[in-house]
């Protein structure tokens, strides 16, 4: 069947969608239009399609799968949701039990007190941890602002 001229008003009502979005179709090209001589722009659209047909039945219905199909997203996502705070939840409770426990983990009161720093170490001596030999400092505030960071490590 041959295409029908007519105005952006009259083919969003046939479409059944909004005026601006006509507009957008010519601007892209996706709907072939022209400039009539009184100024305005006709559109073409298929001559089968006409106001006695029920043209946004088939905008409603595709109108209805997107809302579906955006109903199920939302219900994926409120799941997700409660799956992480439901992990959450347990994270929390873990971190609870375990600083319970850690009074459980601190040396009895009458262990013997740590070797003070103050002492001198034996002569050569010197800790090795991870294989960094790392030797003992000295606790005075003065040798402390004296000695740069990176020669402790020397």
């Amino acid at each position: 069947m041959p295409d029908k001229r007519v105005t952006l008003r009259e083919a969003s009502v046939l479409l059944g969608v909004s005026e601006g979005a006509i507009r957008k179709r010519v601007a892209r090209g996706t709907i072939r239009s022209e400039k009539g001589d009184d100024g305005l722009r006709y559109v073409w659209v298929d001559a089968g399609t006409d106001e006695g047909e029920d043209a946004s039945y088939t905008a409603g219905s595709d109108r209805e799968l997107l809302y579906e199909e955006m109903r199920e997203r939302i219900a994926y996502l409120e799941r997700q949701v409660e799956e992480e705070r439901e992990a959450r939840r347990r994270a929390d409770t873990l971190l609870a039990r375990l600083m319970d426990s850690v009074p459980a983990l601190e040396p009895p009161a009458d262990a013997p007190a740590p070797a003070q720093a103050s002492e001198e170490p034996a002569e050569g001596a010197a800790d090795s941890v991870a294989g960094v030999r790392v030797a003992q400092a000295d606790t005075g505030a003065q040798n402390a602002t004296e000695r740069p960071w990176w020669k402790f490590w020397s």
